[in-house]
């Protein structure tokens, strides 16, 4: 028997196993980390450093709005075109990366944090 509900958890009740269900690939703390420092449209995360390929941005990003990470805002009409916009809950991942930044930083030397975007 399992002591937790099924359906609100993929694989356990355990927090840190939920958060690595929607967080816990490759590319998705490093779209999170360019929302951080400001870009917001598709073509600006594309432009970063780690060429993330597009059907994987599009696929991420999707997902990251059906877990209420982010919002994606019309800002223009014709043809229409999206920004993407941290929610509370992916502005609350801040902290999280400025201490998985520290750490790198602490143990990859060489290694240095990106600076705003905007």
């Amino acid at each position: 028997m399992v002591d937790y509900d099924e359906r609100n958890h993929e694989r356990s009740c355990c927090p840190i196993a939920c958060a690595l269900d929607h967080l816990g690939d490759k590319w998705t703390l490093l779209i999170i980390r360019d929302l951080l420092l400001g870009k917001k449209r598709y073509q600006e995360f594309l432009e970063s450093p780690e060429q993330i390929a597009t059907n994987i941005l599009a696929n991420r990003l999707k997902k990251l709005e059906a877990v209420g990470i982010l919002t994606q805002q019309i800002y223009q009409k014709k043809p229409i075109r999206y920004e993407y916009v941290l929610t509370a809950k992916g502005e609350d991942l801040r902290l999280v990366l400025q201490t998985l930044a520290e750490w790198g930083k602490t143990y990859y030397p060489g290694t240095k944090v990106f600076m705003t975007h905007v």
